[in-house]
């Protein structure tokens, strides 16, 4: 009898523990979400590691959901619906609609339009850091898993470490946010610009 008290007490603990950790994340993804969503905008440096990705840097542009990423190799622009992605080396632009996994592979904030719905929170602190860790409640979800490292001070992000499928990281790296203004005309690609793209919609 006393072992099953005993049990249903540290279950209970369990669950109380648990229950504190997701809200306390739910709160520091909110004061982040309040900091780097920002009405006007912001703009920060990244870069991004993955089996599928290999290894790119640049800058990154966002306001609301949509952004603007620029890499040696490319430029990612998507409105909050469509995504243009144009390829240098080929001068070709590849519309399309993309996961949010690809979202998040180009846009390490894609995570704040995420966070309120279909995922399990908890979060430890590490180093003056907090610690989110995400996991998708549907196993169809394109990101099933994500870890977020969001300092203490500033409430910004400096690492975002995703899961798709069963073992398939990408990790992000991010530094040097500044909250800027940005135009909405910003995010959407420009034909006149890129005169002579070959522009090829695969939606």
């Amino acid at each position: 009898m006393k072992k099953i008290f005993l049990l249903s007490l540290f279950t209970c603990l369990t669950l109380f523990a648990s229950a504190q950790s997701a809200k306390q994340a739910m709160k520091v993804l909110d004061k982040t979400a309040a900091v780097v969503g920002r009405k006007g905008g912001a703009e920060a440096n990244f870069t991004a590691t993955g089996s599928k990705i290999g290894s790119q840097s640049g800058t990154i542009a966002i306001k609301g959901n949509m952004f603007q990423a620029r890499t040696p190799k490319a430029i990612v622009w998507y409105n909050g619906k469509t995504q243009w992605s144009y390829l240098k080396m080929t001068n070709e632009v590849n519309i399309s609609t993309p996961t949010e996994a690809k979202r998040m592979s180009m846009n390490p904030y894609t995570f704040l339009s995420m966070y309120k719905s279909g995922y399990n929170l908890s979060m430890e602190t590490k180093s003056g850091n907090y610690v989110v860790h995400m996991t998708a409640q549907n196993k169809k979800r394109s990101v099933q898993e994500a870890y977020i490292t969001i300092s203490k001070h500033s409430y910004t992000p400096s690492l975002i470490k995703m899961r798709q499928g069963t073992n398939n990281w990408t990790t992000i790296t991010v530094n040097n946010f500044k909250a800027v203004n940005q135009p909405n005309s910003k995010f959407t690609f420009n034909a006149k610009d890129f005169p002579k793209a070959d522009v090829i919609d695969l939606r």
